[in-house]
This record gives structure tokens, C-alpha cells and sequence, in this order.
């Protein structure tokens, strides 16, 4: 299975990139290169972000790489999967194939509190601006959106809701705790 995200080194080899990406909360320029499973043979230089596929099949030279290279997760797959330490990584990418798909939610929940990953944790693919607040809440800091969206305008739904009940990746102490401390 073939999956074309904004940042891809494509088969025909040129390069496609999303320009702009929300990062912390601001829209910012892009820098990585999502990379496909069929074209990890002849990688561009530079920053690059591969499928758990390559890295399992090239973990050796993959490590060794002067240019640190990130990990891309579709939303079928575990991350106990990787070969190596996922803290050693600059960037997870976990793709969401459709907005109606939450496997990925649960994925950058499970990297944050499971596997106590701190490092850049992308949302790329299919999903919506309506549901930026969520992904965040789950431990996700970038949104790399695959269709057209006025970044400015989505990065509103950032503050959507003023409180969380909730602990999550983003806020570990619950409401009623947080009263108590006023």
C-alpha cells in the first residue's frame, strides 16, 4: 500500500514538499521530507522522515546516517515495532489515512505516556482542522495537513475549549486539582 503524504519524495524523484506547517503553535516553514516506502533506495539529503518498513530493513546504515532521519507510522502500525530507541529520534510522523480514522489519536497518546517519547510528534495526512485541539491533547506538536487549509484560520482550533477536565499529554494534572491549587 502506496501512501502520498504533503512531504513526499515521489516516485517520478522531484520533490514535493508542503511549504508550511503548525509547529508549538505557530505556522512555520517546513523542513522534512516525508519519504515513501518506494523510494527509500535513493534518498534525498537532507532531513528525511522513513517508513517503519526502512528502518527495519535498514536500521544499521540508517543510525549511522549524518543527517538525523525520523520515523513515519501509519496508523496501523506499533512503535514497538522500531528497531532502535524511539528518544533517539528528532521526529515521529504518524499518518492518518482518513480524518474518521483514530487509531492515530491513540498512537501519539501511546508514544507520550507509554513509551515516553519527547521529541517532535507530527500529524500528518487526512484530518481536519475541527480536530487539531484533540491531536494536541494527545501529545501531537506539528500538523502537516494533506489537503489545502488556511493555517492561520486552523491554528484557532488550537484553543477551542478554554479547560480540560482530563489529565492528557498536554495537561497532566486534572481540573479539580488545579482548582485546588488557587
Amino acid at each position: 500500500m502506496k501512501l502520498i503524504a504533503v512531504s513526499v519524495w515521489n516516485p517520478s524523484g522531484s520533490q514535493f514538499m508542503a511549504n508550511k506547517i503548525i509547529r508549538n503553535g505557530i505556522v512555520q516553514d517546513n523542513e522534512w521530507i516525508l519519504v515513501t516506502k518506494d523510494r527509500a533506495d535513493k534518498l534525498p539529503d537532507g532531513k528525511v522522515i522513513l517508513p517503519l518498513s526502512t528502518w527495519r530493513e535498514h536500521y544499521p546504515l540508517l543510525s549511522l546516517r549524518e543527517t538525523k532521519a525520523g520515523l513515519w507510522l501509519n496508523s496501523d502500525e506499533h512503535p514497538a515495532d522500531f528497531p532502535g530507541a524511539l528518544n533517539t529520534l528528532p521526529v515521529i510522523a504518524v499518518y492518518f489515512p482518513a480524518f474518521t480514522d483514530g487509531r492515530g489519536f491513540s498512537l501519539g497518546n501511546l508514544l507520550r505516556d507509554c513509551f515516553k517519547y519527547r521529541g517532535e510528534l507530527r500529524a500528518c495526512g487526512h484530518f481536519i482542522r475541527d480536530q487539531l485541539f484533540y491531536l494536541k491533547r494527545c501529545g501531537f506538536n506539528v500538523f502537516q495537513f494533506e489537503d489545502p487549509t488556511n493555517l492561520e484560520e486552523a491554528l484557532k482550533s488550537l484553543q477551542d475549549f478554554s479547560e480540560s477536565y482530563q489529565v492528557s499529554a498536554d495537561q497532566e494534572i486534572p481540573l479539580f486539582r488545579r482548582r485546588q491549587l488557587f
